[in-house]
Protein backbone atom coordinates (compact mmCIF):
# COMPACT_ATOMS: atom_id res chain seq x y z
CA UNK A 1 0.00 0.00 0.00
CA UNK A 2 2.84 2.39 0.89
CA UNK A 3 4.46 1.70 -2.48
CA UNK A 4 1.25 2.41 -4.38
CA UNK A 5 0.69 5.67 -2.49
CA UNK A 6 4.29 6.84 -2.96
CA UNK A 7 4.59 9.94 -5.15
CA UNK A 8 7.25 9.07 -7.76
CA UNK A 9 7.28 12.51 -9.43
CA UNK A 10 10.56 13.68 -7.79
CA UNK A 11 12.36 10.55 -9.04
CA UNK A 12 14.39 10.32 -12.26
CA UNK A 13 12.46 9.07 -15.29
CA UNK A 14 13.92 5.55 -15.17
CA UNK A 15 13.05 5.19 -11.50
CA UNK A 16 9.51 6.43 -12.15
CA UNK A 17 9.12 3.82 -14.87
CA UNK A 18 10.37 1.08 -12.55
CA UNK A 19 8.02 2.27 -9.81
CA UNK A 20 5.01 2.20 -12.12
CA UNK A 21 5.96 -1.26 -13.38
CA UNK A 22 5.91 -2.57 -9.82
CA UNK A 23 2.59 -0.82 -9.14
CA UNK A 24 1.17 -2.39 -12.30
CA UNK A 25 2.44 -5.81 -11.25
CA UNK A 26 0.76 -5.52 -7.86
CA UNK A 27 -2.48 -4.40 -9.51
CA UNK A 28 -2.38 -7.36 -11.89
CA UNK A 29 -1.89 -9.82 -9.03
CA UNK A 30 -4.84 -8.24 -7.24
CA UNK A 31 -6.96 -8.32 -10.42
CA UNK A 32 -7.29 -4.55 -10.61
CA UNK A 33 -6.86 -4.21 -14.34
CA UNK A 34 -7.92 -0.56 -14.58
CA UNK A 35 -5.19 0.39 -12.10
CA UNK A 36 -2.73 -1.80 -14.01
CA UNK A 37 -3.52 -0.11 -17.34
CA UNK A 38 -3.12 3.34 -15.76
CA UNK A 39 0.21 2.41 -14.15
CA UNK A 40 1.53 0.97 -17.41
CA UNK A 41 0.56 4.13 -19.28
CA UNK A 42 2.54 6.19 -16.76
CA UNK A 43 5.42 3.72 -17.00
CA UNK A 44 5.49 4.06 -20.79
CA UNK A 45 5.67 7.86 -20.59
CA UNK A 46 8.47 7.69 -18.04
CA UNK A 47 10.38 5.07 -20.04
CA UNK A 48 10.18 7.23 -23.18
CA UNK A 49 11.45 10.21 -21.20
CA UNK A 50 14.32 8.08 -19.89
CA UNK A 51 15.21 6.98 -23.45
CA UNK A 52 16.23 3.51 -22.29
CA UNK A 53 15.18 0.94 -24.93
CA UNK A 54 15.41 -2.02 -22.54
CA UNK A 55 13.13 -0.30 -20.05
CA UNK A 56 10.61 0.56 -22.74
CA UNK A 57 10.69 -3.08 -23.87
CA UNK A 58 9.81 -4.16 -20.32
CA UNK A 59 6.79 -1.86 -20.34
CA UNK A 60 5.65 -3.18 -23.71
CA UNK A 61 6.08 -6.77 -22.52
CA UNK A 62 4.04 -6.06 -19.39
CA UNK A 63 1.31 -4.43 -21.48
CA UNK A 64 1.23 -7.51 -23.66
CA UNK A 65 0.54 -9.63 -20.57
CA UNK A 66 -2.74 -7.77 -20.07
CA UNK A 67 -3.82 -8.76 -23.58
CA UNK A 68 -2.82 -12.42 -23.24
CA UNK A 69 -5.34 -15.07 -22.14
CA UNK A 70 -5.09 -15.46 -18.38
CA UNK A 71 -7.63 -18.23 -17.82
CA UNK A 72 -10.27 -20.48 -19.37
CA UNK A 73 -13.98 -20.32 -18.70
CA UNK A 74 -15.74 -23.69 -18.68
CA UNK A 75 -19.54 -23.67 -18.61
CA UNK A 76 -22.34 -25.85 -19.98
CA UNK A 77 -19.94 -28.06 -21.92
CA UNK A 78 -18.16 -25.18 -23.65
CA UNK A 79 -14.97 -23.30 -22.90
CA UNK A 80 -13.16 -20.18 -24.07
CA UNK A 81 -10.23 -18.05 -23.00
CA UNK A 82 -10.50 -14.96 -20.79
CA UNK A 83 -8.29 -11.90 -20.53
CA UNK A 84 -7.33 -10.64 -17.09
CA UNK A 85 -10.00 -7.93 -17.11
CA UNK A 86 -12.62 -10.55 -18.01
CA UNK A 87 -11.45 -12.68 -15.08
CA UNK A 88 -11.86 -9.63 -12.84
CA UNK A 89 -15.40 -9.08 -14.13
CA UNK A 90 -16.28 -12.74 -13.64
CA UNK A 91 -15.07 -12.81 -10.04
CA UNK A 92 -17.16 -9.75 -9.19
CA UNK A 93 -20.27 -11.14 -10.89
CA UNK A 94 -23.08 -13.07 -9.21
CA UNK A 95 -22.11 -16.36 -10.85
CA UNK A 96 -20.98 -19.29 -8.74
CA UNK A 97 -17.35 -19.71 -9.76
CA UNK A 98 -15.36 -22.85 -9.08
CA UNK A 99 -11.89 -21.34 -9.26
CA UNK A 100 -9.37 -23.96 -10.39
CA UNK A 101 -6.61 -21.34 -10.36
CA UNK A 102 -6.79 -20.88 -6.58
CA UNK A 103 -8.77 -23.99 -5.57
CA UNK A 104 -11.75 -22.09 -4.22
CA UNK A 105 -15.48 -21.69 -4.78
CA UNK A 106 -16.76 -18.12 -4.79
CA UNK A 107 -19.80 -16.01 -5.48
CA UNK A 108 -20.75 -12.39 -4.76
CA UNK A 109 -17.83 -11.79 -2.41
CA UNK A 110 -18.14 -15.04 -0.46
CA UNK A 111 -15.16 -17.37 -0.87
CA UNK A 112 -14.86 -20.98 0.28
CA UNK A 113 -11.27 -22.15 0.03
CA UNK A 114 -10.72 -25.81 -0.80
CA UNK A 115 -6.97 -25.49 -1.37
CA UNK A 116 -6.24 -27.89 1.47
CA UNK A 117 -9.04 -30.27 0.51
CA UNK A 118 -8.19 -31.50 -2.99
CA UNK A 119 -10.77 -34.31 -2.98
CA UNK A 120 -13.58 -31.87 -2.24
CA UNK A 121 -12.34 -29.49 -4.91
CA UNK A 122 -12.21 -32.27 -7.51
CA UNK A 123 -15.81 -33.14 -6.70
CA UNK A 124 -16.87 -29.48 -6.84
CA UNK A 125 -15.22 -28.97 -10.21
CA UNK A 126 -16.77 -32.11 -11.69
CA UNK A 127 -20.23 -31.03 -10.53
CA UNK A 128 -19.71 -27.48 -11.81
CA UNK A 129 -18.56 -28.61 -15.24
CA UNK A 130 -21.69 -30.73 -15.61
CA UNK A 131 -24.13 -28.12 -14.23
CA UNK A 132 -27.10 -27.91 -14.58
CA UNK A 133 -26.94 -31.65 -15.22
CA UNK A 134 -25.86 -34.21 -12.65
CA UNK A 135 -22.77 -36.41 -12.56
CA UNK A 136 -23.09 -40.15 -12.14
CA UNK A 137 -21.59 -41.84 -9.12
CA UNK A 138 -19.35 -43.96 -11.33
CA UNK A 139 -17.98 -40.85 -13.07
CA UNK A 140 -17.29 -39.15 -9.74
CA UNK A 141 -15.55 -42.25 -8.41
CA UNK A 142 -13.37 -42.52 -11.51
CA UNK A 143 -12.43 -38.84 -11.51
CA UNK A 144 -11.97 -38.33 -7.78
CA UNK A 145 -10.51 -41.63 -6.63
CA UNK A 146 -9.38 -43.00 -10.02
CA UNK A 147 -11.39 -46.10 -9.24
CA UNK A 148 -11.96 -48.05 -12.45
CA UNK A 149 -13.72 -50.84 -10.58
CA UNK A 150 -15.48 -49.29 -7.61
CA UNK A 151 -16.40 -51.41 -4.63
CA UNK A 152 -18.48 -50.74 -1.53
CA UNK A 153 -15.58 -48.98 0.21
CA UNK A 154 -15.25 -46.51 -2.67
CA UNK A 155 -18.97 -45.81 -2.70
CA UNK A 156 -18.97 -45.32 1.06
CA UNK A 157 -16.09 -42.87 0.82
CA UNK A 158 -17.87 -40.97 -1.94
CA UNK A 159 -20.90 -40.53 0.31
CA UNK A 160 -18.66 -39.23 3.09
CA UNK A 161 -16.84 -36.78 0.82
CA UNK A 162 -20.09 -35.54 -0.72
CA UNK A 163 -21.34 -34.88 2.80
CA UNK A 164 -18.20 -32.90 3.57
CA UNK A 165 -18.53 -30.95 0.33
CA UNK A 166 -22.17 -30.18 1.09
CA UNK A 167 -21.15 -28.80 4.48
CA UNK A 168 -18.25 -26.77 3.07
CA UNK A 169 -20.37 -25.18 0.34
CA UNK A 170 -23.34 -24.47 2.59
CA UNK A 171 -23.00 -20.65 2.26
CA UNK A 172 -23.09 -20.88 -1.54
CA UNK A 173 -24.72 -24.05 -2.81
CA UNK A 174 -26.22 -27.41 -2.01
CA UNK A 175 -25.23 -30.80 -3.40
CA UNK A 176 -28.36 -32.77 -4.18
CA UNK A 177 -28.65 -36.50 -4.79
CA UNK A 178 -30.20 -37.64 -8.07
CA UNK A 179 -31.20 -41.03 -9.39
CA UNK A 180 -27.78 -41.61 -10.95
CA UNK A 181 -25.48 -39.39 -8.93
CA UNK A 182 -25.24 -35.83 -7.62
CA UNK A 183 -25.85 -32.30 -8.86
CA UNK A 184 -24.78 -28.84 -7.77
CA UNK A 185 -27.61 -26.50 -6.74
CA UNK A 186 -26.51 -22.86 -6.22
CA UNK A 187 -28.47 -20.98 -3.57
CA UNK A 188 -28.55 -17.53 -5.17
CA UNK A 189 -26.36 -17.62 -8.28
CA UNK A 190 -28.08 -18.07 -11.63
CA UNK A 191 -25.05 -19.53 -13.34
CA UNK A 192 -22.24 -21.93 -12.46
CA UNK A 193 -18.86 -21.77 -14.19
CA UNK A 194 -15.36 -23.16 -13.79
CA UNK A 195 -12.38 -20.83 -14.01
CA UNK A 196 -9.29 -22.80 -15.05
CA UNK A 197 -5.75 -22.03 -16.11
CA UNK A 198 -5.18 -21.56 -19.87
CA UNK A 199 -3.34 -24.89 -19.94
CA UNK A 200 -3.94 -27.64 -17.40
CA UNK A 201 -0.91 -28.00 -15.16
CA UNK A 202 0.20 -31.29 -13.63
CA UNK A 203 1.25 -29.48 -10.46
CA UNK A 204 -1.71 -27.09 -10.35
CA UNK A 205 -2.27 -27.57 -6.61
CA UNK A 206 1.26 -26.36 -5.84
CA UNK A 207 0.87 -23.35 -8.13
CA UNK A 208 -2.47 -22.53 -6.50
CA UNK A 209 -0.74 -21.95 -3.16
CA UNK A 210 1.94 -19.80 -4.78
CA UNK A 211 -0.49 -17.81 -6.94
CA UNK A 212 -0.77 -14.83 -4.59
CA UNK A 213 2.97 -14.14 -4.68
CA UNK A 214 3.68 -15.23 -1.10
CA UNK A 215 6.75 -17.36 -0.42
CA UNK A 216 6.47 -20.91 0.93
CA UNK A 217 8.87 -23.51 2.22
CA UNK A 218 8.59 -26.99 0.73
CA UNK A 219 7.71 -28.42 4.15
CA UNK A 220 4.85 -25.94 4.59
CA UNK A 221 3.51 -26.78 1.14
CA UNK A 222 3.68 -30.49 1.90
CA UNK A 223 1.76 -29.98 5.14
CA UNK A 224 -0.90 -27.86 3.43
CA UNK A 225 -1.33 -30.30 0.54
CA UNK A 226 -1.26 -33.40 2.70
CA UNK A 227 1.52 -35.07 0.70
CA UNK A 228 5.14 -35.94 1.37
CA UNK A 229 7.83 -33.28 1.26
CA UNK A 230 9.67 -35.33 -1.35
CA UNK A 231 6.61 -35.19 -3.63
CA UNK A 232 6.38 -31.43 -3.23
CA UNK A 233 10.10 -30.96 -3.79
CA UNK A 234 9.94 -32.99 -6.98
CA UNK A 235 7.04 -30.84 -8.20
CA UNK A 236 8.89 -27.63 -7.31
CA UNK A 237 12.01 -28.78 -9.14
CA UNK A 238 9.98 -29.54 -12.28
CA UNK A 239 8.16 -26.20 -12.07
CA UNK A 240 11.45 -24.36 -11.54
CA UNK A 241 12.95 -26.04 -14.59
CA UNK A 242 9.94 -24.83 -16.60
CA UNK A 243 10.40 -21.29 -15.23
CA UNK A 244 7.07 -21.30 -13.39
CA UNK A 245 8.48 -20.93 -9.87
CA UNK A 246 11.67 -19.61 -8.36
CA UNK A 247 13.44 -19.97 -5.03
CA UNK A 248 15.64 -17.91 -2.76
CA UNK A 249 17.64 -18.81 0.33
CA UNK A 250 19.39 -22.08 1.06
CA UNK A 251 18.76 -25.23 3.08
CA UNK A 252 15.98 -24.77 5.67
CA UNK A 253 15.70 -21.08 4.82
CA UNK A 254 14.87 -21.83 1.19
CA UNK A 255 11.54 -20.40 0.05
CA UNK A 256 9.57 -20.77 -3.15
CA UNK A 257 7.35 -18.31 -5.00
CA UNK A 258 6.04 -17.58 -8.46
CA UNK A 259 8.19 -15.34 -10.67
CA UNK A 260 7.23 -11.69 -11.16
CA UNK A 261 4.28 -11.05 -13.45
CA UNK A 262 5.31 -11.76 -17.08
CA UNK A 263 7.12 -8.77 -18.44
CA UNK A 264 8.59 -7.74 -15.09
CA UNK A 265 12.22 -8.74 -14.64
CA UNK A 266 13.52 -9.45 -11.17
CA UNK A 267 15.98 -6.58 -11.50
CA UNK A 268 13.14 -4.08 -11.80
CA UNK A 269 11.59 -5.35 -8.57
CA UNK A 270 14.77 -4.84 -6.56
CA UNK A 271 15.77 -1.53 -4.96
CA UNK A 272 18.81 -1.22 -7.19
CA UNK A 273 19.77 2.06 -8.83
CA UNK A 274 18.68 2.46 -12.42
CA UNK A 275 20.21 4.91 -14.87
CA UNK A 276 18.63 8.33 -14.44
CA UNK A 277 17.46 10.62 -17.17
Amino acid sequence: RALVELDPSPLPSAWRAAHELVVAGIAMRRLRTRDAHAALARAERAARDARIPALLAEVESASHALNTPAARLIARGEEHFLLLEQVEALLTSKALVVDACRYAVRSAGTVVSLARRPVLFTLARALAEAWPKDVSRSALLARTFRAKHADDSHRARLRVEIGRLRKALRPLADVTATKDGFALAPLRARDVVVLATPVEEEHASVLAFLADGESWSSSALALALGVSQRTVQRALDELAEAGKVQSFGRARARRWMTPPVPGFTTALLLPAALPGS
